[in-house]
This record gives structure tokens, C-alpha cells and sequence, in this order.
């Protein structure tokens, strides 16, 4: 069974253009929704960055700095892209990736023999 019905494609809608996160998103709309799943469904639906531009510059400025601070900053997609994104998972405090990016960015550093933080 599909999670979109019309009455959850309307929220997702009115949540995207008021300038919600794609996770605020999924955690309003409850019942399993991920964050992907919205970034996906925005995308087939045709919404883009440049809907959220009606939020205030202050607003998003902040909202962008305690996302970056509570949420992994791991790039996914093309930069610049209408696919790209961060990965968005928690983080563990002083890291800027969650556990599964955080391996893959300090690899090198581990096969090497040196002791990563």
C-alpha cells in the first residue's frame, strides 16, 4: 500500500512551500515516511529549492545552521544538482557525519595505521 494518498500529497505540498526541511517533513507526516521518500516524492512532484524562496533569508540561515550542527553533512548527488542533498542522519557530537560517513571519511586514517578520533 502506497504512503501517498492525496491528503498526504497535499501536506507534503503545503509543508514544502512553507519552507519545512525534507526531515521535518517526514517527522510531521509520521507513520514510516523518510526523509528520501519526501526528497523523492518532492522531486517527481516538480517542487525545487527555488519553491521555498517565499521563507524569510534570516530563517533559513538559522535553520540551516542547527540542521548543520544535529544533522550529518555527508554530500549525496551532484553539487548544484536538483538531486543534491545531504545525508541528514543524526551525529554524534563534535562530528559533522554520522557513524556510517564518518568510517568512510576517516578511512584513510585507520587503514593507515593512525588512531582516528
Amino acid at each position: 500500500m502506497s504512503k501517498w494518498n492525496d491528503e498526504r500529497v497535499k501536506m507534503l505540498v503545503d509543508l514544502w512551500q512553507g519552507g519545512y526541511t525534507a526531515r521535518q517533513i517526514s517527522e510531521k507526516l509520521g507513520d514510516g515516511v523518510t526523509r528520501n521518500a519526501v526528497i523523492g516524492k518532492a522531486n517527481r512532484l516538480g517542487l525545487s529549492a527555488a519553491v521555498k524562496s517565499n521563507v524569510k533569508r534570516e530563517e533559513r540561515a538559522v535553520d540551516a545552521a542547527y540542521m548543520r550542527s544535529r544533522t550529518c553533512q555527508w554530500p549525496e548527488g551532484t553539487p548544484g544538482g536538483p538531486n543534491f542533498y545531504y545525508c541528514g542522519n543524526p551525529v554524534d557530537p563534535g562530528y559533522p557525519y554520522c557513524a556510517e560517513h564518518r568510517q568512510e571519511a576517516y578511512r584513510r586514517k585507520i587503514e593507515s595505521g593512525e588512531v582516528a578520533a
